[in-house]
């Protein structure tokens, strides 16, 4: 084996090392099944802050954004734009007042919870609905996670790809296990941390190379419109406006993701949303420019160094920091996109887990456990979901990515407005949600077979479940809520 990939196996060893021992220490903290699912409503701002970012980005951050800047240039941040806007939003008007109504509806610690208790919905229906959604497409979701973990090692060292995947699987699952909710949240920002640093160290370097009055130059030369935020209007001007719109939109999915949402939850208090947003916002707009910006700087780098070829865009943020940095280092750098892979695995570990548990199983399994074998029955689901995750990506298939293409369409469409009305209006009703939830899915679904597929599915999906959610509950008669959402609401300020 070359001398650099021991020292890149080193970082990531060292990396690997450091994410089992935050979920064993995360172990001693866990003591019921509250602190396993939802960490007993203790994290802090920064930690709620961080770790809702690293689970939120995964890969794309580190490869996709720098891949298309480096292809298209500024055009191509549109979906950086909206999902800035998207967190910003999120964090000012959702965290605050979920905090509070997930604890004054009968102390709620998952969103199928949530609505039940919210809409004093008896009938089991919403609870079993929602968590039936979130198990389905999380457990695909985790399977690409795995997938991508595999395709990591395969390219970076030239392991086999099951090997790659059982890898990253194993030691994402040993932490997450241990460590349930709370070594989740920690790790993810640690990870967060490790994405950030590395999304600032590249480019300064790349840029630095390339010299900071040469930059633009070398950009334009290669690509005279790569400053332009401007879609490509070649196809005409209705298409790029599409697009554009399509990529801002993005920042709708937000409302609706439960491995996000689930961190305004833990928070210790309402009033730290005000604290965790500045801190989330400010790590978000670090590391997209970071991304922005390598994407630009690669491109200038390799216009400067014609004997260097990049094959892949997507991988020119690891081409610069294998260029540019020591072994050891490119090798930490390396971990940072393990850690976007796997921050979000674990977290949508946990989410499927309290689906699985609290969710489905306490509905037709009425016995009483101790607080410990609560906890025990939350590991079995996270150790269920990874087996049958793993089962499905065990022969790497595309149409698993290609469903996590739109999966943040088909959260942010579904919970997104039952979110947001939940929260803001009192004449929401079980029947309305559920009505809701089932034309939003029906429409991300079948949007692609529709002659206007190149507007984005999550916005005709979320139009259509405000609008349906909206009209079968004032057809509908409204749970007695007056008092729990007039409570929510002062807490809430």
């Amino acid at each position: 084996m070359p001398l650099d990939q021991i020292f890149q196996l080193v970082a990531i060893v060292i990396y690997f090392a450091s994410m089992i021992g935050i979920g064993l220490w995360a172990n001693g903290r866990t003591n019921n099944l509250d602190d396993y699912m939802l960490g007993g409503r203790s994290l802090s701002p920064v930690v709620a802050a961080l770790s809702a970012g690293a689970s939120d980005m995964s890969g794309w951050l580190l490869l996709g954004l720098p891949g298309g800047l480096y292809v298209t240039g500024l055009a191509d941040a549109w979906i950086a734009i909206g999902l800035t806007i998207g967190a910003w939003v999120n964090w000012k008007i959702v965290a605050p007042r979920l905090r509070t109504y997930s604890e004054v509806a009968g102390n709620s610690i998952t969103i199928p919870s949530f609505l039940e208790n919210r809409l004093h919905d008896s009938s089991r229906a919403l609870r079993i609905v929602s968590g039936l959604v979130i198990l389905t497409f999380f457990t695909f979701y985790v399977s690409s996670g795995m997938v991508s973990g595999g395709v990591f090692f395969e390219n970076s060292f030239g392991s086999s790809y099951r090997v790659g995947m059982l890898v990253v699987a194993g030691v994402t699952v040993l932490y997450t296990f241990f460590g349930g909710f709370i070594g989740a949240s920690y790790t993810d920002m640690m990870q967060g941390l490790l994405i950030m640093g590395a999304l600032i160290l590249v480019p300064v370097l790349a840029v630095i190379e390339v010299g900071p009055g040469n930059l633009v130059g070398a950009v334009t030369l290669t690509n005279p419109r790569a400053f332009s935020l401007l879609p490509d209007t070649s196809a005409g001007l209705g298409v790029a406006l599409v697009a554009m719109i399509s990529s801002v939109a993005w920042g709708l999915g937000y409302f609706g993701q439960p491995h996000i949402i689930v961190r305004f939850m833990a928070l210790r208090s309402s009033a730290d949303a005000r604290h965790a947003r500045r801190v989330g916002i400010t790590w978000m707009v670090a590391s997209m420019s970071g991304a922005v910006v390598t994407g630009l700087a690669g491109l200038a780098w390799f216009n400067q160094h014609p004997d260097k070829h990049l094959d892949d865009p997507e991988t020119v943020f690891l081409a610069l920091s294998s260029l540019l940095l020591h072994p050891l280092i490119a090798g930490f750098i390396l971990a940072a996109v393990l850690a976007a892979i796997m921050s979000t695995v674990s977290s949508q570990l946990i989410v499927c887990s309290s689906a699985l548990v609290h969710d489905l199983a306490r509905v037709f399994f009425k016995r009483t456990l101790s607080p410990r074998n609560q906890v025990w029955l939350g590991r079995l689901g996270v150790l269920f979901v990874a087996l049958v995750a793993a089962v499905l990506a065990w022969t790497q298939n595309d149409t698993i990515l290609a469903l996590v293409a739109f999966a943040w369409a088909g959260f942010g469409a579904c919970f997104g407005p039952i979110i947001l009305l939940s929260l803001f209006w009192r004449r929401l009703t079980t029947q309305g949600t559920l009505a809701g939830l089932v034309v939003s899915a029906v429409v991300v679904f079948t949007w692609q077979y529709t002659p206007w597929n190149e507007l984005y599915e999550i916005i005709p999906g979320f139009a259509a479940n405000i609008v349906v959610t909206m009209i079968v509950s004032l057809l509908t008669r409204a749970p007695e809520v007056d008092a729990e959402f007039t409570e929510m609401a002062e807490f809430a300020r």
